[in-house]
Parts: C-alpha cells; sequence; structure tokens
C-alpha cells in the first residue's frame, strides 16, 4: 500500500493508505459536513445521508467523501457550486421534518451545528407526521420525529457494542428505527448502554436527564471534567458534564481501554453520589446501644444507633480506640480491610496504617474473594500476578476461550471488543455452565458441570500432549516441569474426562486442537475460575495450556484474568495483601522488609498477616478485638454472612469509613464520612496493568472528607508523622518502594492521562503484551504445575439436591451499595431475583415472578424467580447485591488452601416454593 497524490481544492495533498476524502480533507482542516458518519472509532462511514458530497472532475455524479477513497491524480473540490447546492437541498430536506430549534430535543445537536454551518435553518417542505415519543426507558428518551435515519444508532448497536437491539423496518416512506420487534425501548433486550445515545446526530435519542416532560430540551451542563468510570476493572475513561454541582450525564471519552464505549453502570449509574443516604458528618454509636449479629439501621434515620460528632471528635474516638486494643492485646488483635474501589494511594496509605501503625500484617480487601487464587497461582508459575496481554489484543488473535466469565454482564466494555473479534472472524470458545450472551457469538459452547473444571482442562491438556500440538522449542525454552505435568494427565483422557465434565470427548479434542493450531490465542477467565476450593488449580491448567503452546507474550495470545473492581489491580499491586508489601515483595523477605523499614522508618512485621475470612474466624476465637474497614462492605460480601455478621458485632472496636451507611457500618462505633468517587482525585489501575489518573469533578457533601487525609488524621493520632500534602506526594512515595511505576510520574499522568506498566522511562509508552522474553522468575521460565481433579467442598444429597452459585448483574455492581442508589440502575432491575432454569420452575409449580425459598446449610433467603434458559437444569443463580435477600447468607466459607478464596460459585441448596409464589407474573 502505498501513498496516493491528488488535488483537494486545488492544492496538492497525500493521502495515507486507506483514508477517505473526508479523512483526508479533516487533516487538511477543510470541513465537510456530515451526519451519517461519525470519526469516532469502532464506526464505518455508510454514505447514505449525501451531507458529505464532493465533486471529483471529470464524473458525472457527485461523490460522498465519507466512502470515496482517492486516486492518484483526482481533482476534487469541497466547495464547488454543485456540491454546495446539493449540501444545502440535503439539508432543506431534513430540515423540513424536524421539530422547531426552539423546541429540539438537542439545539446544539450536531445536525443543528452543520444546519448553520451550510446556511439552511429553515424548509419549503411540508413536514412529515410526526411519530410518538417513546419515554418508556428510564435513561434515555426517544423521539424519532428528530430521526433522520443515518443509521449511525443501528451501527452503534449493532456494529460497535454488538448487541443487535436497534434496526431498521418498513419500506419507503414508513421506514423507522426500531427496537427488536418494534417494542417500546424500555420493553426491548437494550442493555442501556447508551452508545446509540452518544452517536445519533440530531437529538432523536437523549440522556432523559436533558429534557422536560414533553421532550424539550432543558439543561445544560456548566461545566465539564474528564475522569473516568468508578465500576468494574476495565477502567473506561469518561466525562461528566456537570450543572449546579450535579452530574447531568455522562459521554464516553476516547480512553485506551474504551475508545468512548461505557456500559449502563458506566453512562447512566452517576447519581448515587447525590442520594439522600450519603454521609456527610462523623457518626459515633450512642453509649448503650448493644451490637447484635441481626442489626438493622435505617441509613435515612441513623439515630437510633448513632449520633453526629465534630471530627475532631469522631477521629479521637476512632484512634484511641484503635491505640487501646493494640497497647493491651498486642499488634496482632488489630486487622483493617481496605478497599479496591479507591484510588492507587488510599489503597497504598491504608496498608501502610495497617503495618506501621498497628504493628503487623493483618491487611486484606476484596481481591481475596474475587481473584486471590489466580493470582496464587499466575505467581507461583510466572511470576507476576497481572495480566499478560491487555483484553484489546483479542483483535489479533485467531482464537479466544472465555472461561467461568460473563463478560457482557461483568465487563460489558471488554466483551465489546471480544464481540468485534468474533465478528471479524476469531473463533471464540465460550466454557460455563450457564450460557450467556457471548454464547450466540461462539464456534464452541461448552457448558460444563459446575465445579468440573480440571477435569475439562486436564482433558485439554492431555490432548495437546498426546498428539504433540505443545510447542516443543517454546517448552523447552521457557517452562519447567514438563514430564510431571505430561506424567500426570496422561490418564485424563477426553473419553474418562467426559463422563465427569459433561462435554463429549470429540468436542474436547476439536477445542483442544483449535486452541494449539492457532497462530495466537487468548484467554479470559473471572470468577467462575477463581471462587472455587480448587481455584488454584483451575487457574494453574489456564496457564499449563497457554504455557504448552506458547500462547504467551505475543500480539494476540496471553492469559487475561478479568478484574473484577475498577482498583483491585492497583490495590493489590499497592500492597493492599497480607502476605506481601507492595509490588508483591513478601513480606517474609528479609531484604524485602528492610527496603520498606527504610522507606518508612518503623520496624516491620516479618509474619504473614490474616486473610479476609481467617480474620473473621479470628474475631470469634477471640484474637482479634478491633478493625478499620475502608470502603469494603464484608457483612454483605463475605460467605455465610450470620457469622460474619456476628464476627463483627463482637468486635470491641470498629471503625468504618465509607460514603453510605453500609450493613458493615452497622456494626460500627465510629462512622467516617468519605468521598464518593467524582469527588475525588487519585490514581487507579485497571485490568490491562493501566495507570490512569481520576480527577476531581464535584465537591464532597456536607463535611465529608476525602479517604488519604482520614486516614493520614488516623495515622497521627496513632503516633506516625505523615506529612502528605495532595495525592501526588503519596505517589511520589509509592514510586520510591514500586518498580512497576518506573516511568510513570503524577507530571506524565496529568499530561497523558494513563500509561501501562511495565513502562522503562518517562519518555517511552508502556507495554501491552509483555513476557515475551521470558518471565520475572529466577530461571526466567515458566512453571507447568499440574493439577489434580477434586470436588467441591460441599455437594449435593437428597437434603440439598441443587447447586447454588452467585455473582454480579449487569446493572449492579458487587454489593450494590452504590448501584442501588442510582436511580436509573435499580429502576432497571430492582428486586432481588434467583434465576432458575424454565423446567425447575416448572417442576415446582412456579410461575416466573413467583417467590422462591432458596436454603442452605447456613440459611435462607426468598425472592423473586426468573425463568433463564441459560441456566441448565439443576442450578440456581443469585446475584450477591440485594441486601433484602443476601445471597452470601447462603454461600459456603470453605477456602482455597493456595489464595484464601472461598467457594462462592458452589454449595449445595434447596429450592421451595415461596409464600407468595402465585402472586406475581412479571418475568
Amino acid at each position: 500500500m502505498t501513498l496516493v497524490t491528488f488535488q483537494l481544492n486545488g492544492e496538492e495533498v497525500t493521502a495515507e493508505p486507506g483514508e477517505t476524502l473526508w479523512q483526508v480533507a479533516k487533516r487538511q482542516r477543510v470541513d465537510i459536513p456530515h451526519l451519517c458518519y461519525s470519526p469516532a472509532p469502532g464506526y464505518r462511514p455508510d454514505g447514505n445521508c449525501r451531507a458529505c458530497m464532493v465533486e471529483i472532475e471529470g464524473e458525472r455524479v457527485l461523490a460522498a467523501s465519507c466512502i470515496r477513497k482517492p486516486s492518484a491524480g483526482m481533482r476534487v473540490l469541497t466547495n464547488s457550486q454543485r456540491a454546495t447546492k446539493a449540501r444545502e437541498m440535503v439539508f432543506e430536506l431534513l430540515v423540513a421534518d424536524q421539530p422547531p430549534r426552539e423546541i429540539a430535543h438537542d439545539p446544539d445537536s450536531k445536525f443543528w451545528h452543520w444546519s448553520d454551518a451550510v446556511g439552511v435553518t429553515r424548509s419549503r417542505f411540508p413536514q412529515r407526521p410526526a411519530p410518538a415519543p417513546d419515554r418508556s426507558h428510564p435513561a434515555m428518551a426517544v423521539h424519532l420525529d428528530a430521526c433522520i435515519q443515518c443509521n449511525l444508532c443501528v451501527r452503534a448497536c449493532r456494529e460497535v457494542q454488538v448487541n443487535d437491539v436497534i434496526g431498521m423496518a418498513g419500506r419507503g416512506a414508513h421506514e423507522k428505527i426500531v427496537f427488536d420487534f418494534d417494542d417500546p425501548m424500555g420493553q426491548s433486550t437494550c442493555v442501556a448502554c447508551g452508545e446509540c445515545v452518544q452517536a445519533c446526530p440530531t437529538g432523536a435519542l437523549m440522556p432523559a436527564t436533558v429534557l422536560d416532560e414533553n421532550g424539550t430540551f432543558d439543561k445544560a451542563p456548566d461545566r465539564e471534567v474528564e475522569s473516568l468510570c468508578p465500576y468494574c476493572g476495565v477502567g473506561c475513561q469518561l466525562t461528566y458534564e456537570i450543572k449546579d454541582e450535579k452530574i447531568l450525564y455522562v459521554i464516553g471519552r476516547d480512553g485506551p481501554a474504551n475508545h468512548n464505549r461505557l456500559c449502563v453502570k458506566g453512562r447512566f449509574g452517576f447519581d448515587y453520589v447525590h442520594h439522600p443516604h450519603r454521609l456527610t458528618a462523623p457518626l459515633i454509636r450512642k453509649d448503650g446501644v448493644p451490637k447484635h449479629g441481626d442489626d438493622q439501621v435505617d441509613p435515612a434515620h441513623p439515630w437510633t444507633h448513632f449520633r453526629e460528632a465534630t471530627w475532631e471528635e469522631a477521629l479521637d474516638r476512632a484512634a484511641a480506640g484503635l491505640v487501646r486494643v493494640r497497647d493491651r492485646d498486642g499488634r496482632h488483635a488489630l486487622a483493617g480491610f481496605g478497599s479496591a474501589k479507591g484510588s492507587n494511594e488510599e489503597a497504598y496509605l491504608f496498608q501502610k496504617l495497617v503495618r506501621t501503625g498497628f504493628g503487623s500484617n493483618n491487611v486484606d480487601h476484596c481481591t481475596r474473594l474475587c481473584h486471590a487464587s489466580s493470582v496464587a497461582a499466575l505467581m507461583e508459575t510466572i511470576g507476576s500476578g497481572a495480566v499478560t496481554a491487555s483484553f484489546s489484543e483479542c483483535r489479533h488473535s485467531e482464537v479466544i476461550i472465555v472461561i467461568g466469565a460473563n463478560p457482557t454482564v461483568n465487563h460489558p466494555v471488554a466483551a465489546t471488543f471480544i464481540k468485534n473479534a468474533a465478528k471479524r472472524g476469531a473463533k471464540l470458545i465460550v466454557m460455563d455452565p450457564r450460557g450467556q450472551a457471548l454464547s450466540r457469538h461462539a464456534t464452541h459452547m461448552l457448558p460444563f458441570r459446575p465445579g468440573t473444571d480440571v477435569a475439562l482442562l486436564n482433558a485439554l491438556i492431555q490432548v495437546i500432549i498426546e498428539e504433540k500440538l505443545y510447542d516443543p522449542a517454546y517448552v523447552e525454552r521457557f517452562t519447567t516441569g514438563f514430564e510431571e505435568l505430561s506424567r500426570q494427565v496422561m490418564p485424563c483422557t477426553p473419553e474418562a474426562m467426559a463422563p465427569l465434565c459433561g462435554i463429549d470427548a470429540s468436542l474436547l479434542r476439536e477445542v483442544a486442537r483449535t486452541y494449539a493450531r492457532s497462530k495466537a490465542s487468548m484467554i479470559f477467565w473471572g470468577m467462575g475460575i477463581s471462587q472455587h476450593v480448587h481455584g488454584t488449580d483451575n487457574a494453574r491448567c489456564l496457564i499449563a495450556l497457554a504455557l504448552l503452546t506458547g500462547h504467551v507474550g505475543r500480539p494476540g495470545a496471553g492469559l487475561h484474568p478479568l478484574r473484577g473492581q475498577n482498583n483491585v489491580q492497583g490495590a493489590s499491586d499497592a500492597g493492599l495483601i497480607p502476605m506481601v508489601y507492595p509490588d508483591y515483595q513478601s513480606v517474609e523477605n528479609s531484604a524485602s522488609q528492610r527496603r520498606f523499614e527504610e522507606l518508612w522508618g518503623v520496624p516491620l512485621d516479618p509474619k504473614k498477616g490474616l486473610t479476609v475470612v481467617e480474620i473473621v474466624n479470628a474475631i470469634h476465637a477471640g484474637t482479634i478485638k478491633g478493625m478499620y474497614i475502608m470502603g469494603e462492605n464484608p457483612a454483605m460480601s463475605d460467605p455465610d454472612l450470620n457469622h460474619a455478621r456476628e464476627a463483627f458485632a463482637a468486635l470491641e472496636h470498629l471503625v468504618v469509613q465509607e460514603i453510605f451507611l453500609t450493613e458493615t457500618a452497622y456494626y460500627a462505633d465510629v462512622v467516617l464520612p468519605a468521598t464518593a468517587f467524582p469527588e475525588k482525585t487519585g490514581t487507579f489501575t485497571n485490568t490491562d496493568r493501566r495507570v490512569q489518573l481520576g480527577r476531581q469533578a464535584l465537591q464532597p457533601p456536607g463535611w465529608a472528607r476525602p479517604d488519604w487525609q482520614i486516614l493520614q488524621e488516623i495515622a497521627r493520632r496513632m503516633g506516625l508523622d505523615w506529612k502528605y500534602g495532595h495525592p501526588r506526594d503519596v505517589f511520589a512515595e509509592m514510586r520510591k518502594g514500586m518498580g512497576s511505576l518506573t516511568g510513570i510520574t503524577w507530571e506524565r499522568l496529568e499530561r497523558e492521562g494513563a500509561v501501562t506498566y511495565p513502562c522503562e522511562s518517562e519518555d517511552v509508552p508502556g507495554h501491552d503484551v509483555i513476557f515475551g522474553d521470558g518471565f520475572p522468575t529466577p530461571t526466567r521460565r515458566g512453571k507447568l504445575v499440574p493439577a489434580t481433579v477434586l470436588p467441591p467442598d460441599e455437594v449435593p444429597d437428597d437434603a440439598y439436591p441443587m447447586v447454588l452459585s452467585t455473582g454480579r448483574l449487569l446493572e449492579h455492581w458487587h454489593t450494590g451499595a452504590m448501584t442501588r442508589r442510582a436511580s436509573v440502575l435499580d429502576a432497571i432491575e430492582p428486586e432481588a431475583i434467583a434465576m432458575m432454569s424454565p423446567r425447575d420452575l416448572l417442576k415446582l409449580s412456579v410461575v416466573p415472578g413467583g417467590r422462591v425459598r432458596v436454603s442452605t446449610r447456613r440459611g435462607s433467603v426468598e425472592l423473586l424467580a426468573r425463568s433463564d434458559r441459560d441456566v441448565p437444569a439443576g442450578l440456581i443463580f443469585i446475584p450477591f447485591c440485594y441486601a433484602e435477600a443476601a445471597a452470601n447468607l447462603l454461600t459456603n466459607p470453605a477456602l482455597d488452601p493456595f489464595g484464601k478464596i472461598p467457594e462462592f460459585k458452589f454449595c449445595a441448596a434447596r429450592v421451595e416454593k415461596g409464600t407468595s409464589a402465585d402472586q406475581h407474573h412479571a418475568d
């Protein structure tokens, strides 16, 4: 492909390979009107609106510049009389059907901008009958009277986000945009990603927050702030549009992780920050109010249990209680849970406070409940707990495996890139007991029996070794343990494993061959892999697949455990883990200990601390008596919640730092009001190892303070001389102890917004793909570790004949503290549900929307039943975000022996008809 030289408006210009006339003109700062074309990433030109017509010398008809590519010697005029008159007629025809600008849905739309530029704002032509407005969706307003049928929304839905909800129906003058089978938007299968709203050039699709009841635009933002999404680990960049110090709406930015794309949470889940339940002043537990495991406190009226206090009183009380326990019972009598939702700087300060102020390593966070087993396996085998390739590398993959993950629900924007790759022709292999939205894009779907991951994966490994599909040169140069792995998996033939995992032996062989023979294969996994007592073994098998075939360290190849929370990667990197300092430096390594003793100026405990579940058990044992919990809600997220809640109620002193009075805060002695994500500045590290800067957009409400300031005040009261003036000061200290931040400075992040580590110096980009030349192990080799087929800790029996699995919903995130206070998200999914197969509901004589009672050996909950064909018979899936039917009242606290992660994905359960099973029929 070579450069093309041609004339544009009489000047000689050069086109890059593949460029259109419109793109060359744009680069030459020549404006050409465009409506159906968007230069945003992922949008192909369509050429249907005819607003971008240009004249090409010697050609009879005008050409659409958005789709026409130049040829050598071509002479193009963008402003000839023919081209100008043609554009004027196009706009006059379109203006005829638009609502008057003074009552337009978006008077500053791209359409009206170009109408002004062309000089056509009135029309001689009659207006078509206006279609009825559609306000059925809580987040988006549909007014097709402004629609010009440019099809941008169709491409946004079908080709960018790949949701296939929006299409065209009808013929001729009756042609129109429809949702599914011409359903109201709010009753369609729309997942509310809002891509269509961001793409629409006319205001036909708008955020509902900016229109009045008549559909007229009445709220324009007065400022905007570029920041990040506060939810999952994808790390989408966005812009907050703000009016009167409230977020009005959100638009996606062209960040390296999302390229303008957002999901329903990122685009519409923002108004939790304005919820009346926000904590605005410190609270102290009232004298004489006891704690009980079944405590319930109304967040709107906490005065039954708490009273307001000044910051000085609350900080003094909080620190004094911690000091009292430490000095009386020893440093191991205290523990802390930090947060994967706060910034890197906040996570770093929290673990530093526990290690230097409390004096022990009893610090952990939600990674223990998410990917602890994945990290344990990755550290053991390749010496690094981070992903080996960014998720967008799937664009180079020939084969993509998604196992134990539901990205369209838990990482929706990452899922769009996987769907894009599948549409491009990549082979997508989905392995999961439940079906999912990705299943219909898959070339291979393996719905294996719950809890049989190792059996399935060992069969794949066995085929690759037996049929010599592995890469012998790579295995010889970059791995150890091949002989032992080969010996142990030889009995695990597909024929032997098929009865265990429920997948036909021929399909297992086909999948193994497909993965191994590919030029570039990538594996994505989620908590369906990690949240088992054999979670570390599951991850070991996936790593072995990649190491055997050499699918690591190359474009389109790698291992990617999809991180659940927005900063779980960064919080782990910052040392919010009981067995390692920042950058995963072992607390039991004397050199690491000395390094941080010199950095922090205090002696450190050389013994590993306790993990989340171990801390709860230690409270029951009476060895831990005080805790500090920042931004975590373990009274909703821990397994066997009755046991966990009784532990928190038994603490002598509990300090909770939060934005809402969460279920955990019910048991607090002191509650400290902190800032929400849009109210703080700090760095965050996404699932791709990408460090990004989040910028403060709003002032905190009332007396709420930034987490880092509160931590510093507690530290000072515990005898530590902390003198940070800004998060950048904390980041500067982190760089002294964390080699991963080499090449990443605060100033660079302010300038560039995002930098991926590893990054050797400040003037070079980071690496999306790593370990092409070996691994960060003493031998530079990866370790192949065999795994034995073991059953889950608790298997079904006559009393509890079904399997319970838990997880998240698209609309709700983690324990629901934020999303259930986001009006749009809670309107879409307002009630606790259990997803079951139609067959199982029929057996119970329960209609969809009826009530069921789900019980395990630890408790029972009652909730609505949702019929879901993706759920196999014998399985119940319950989201854990609903406090009124908390799924973790039921879950098994049995731990993976290596990662210390509970088995959230499998326990024996029983389902019965609920108390009012027939009163609803609303699924």
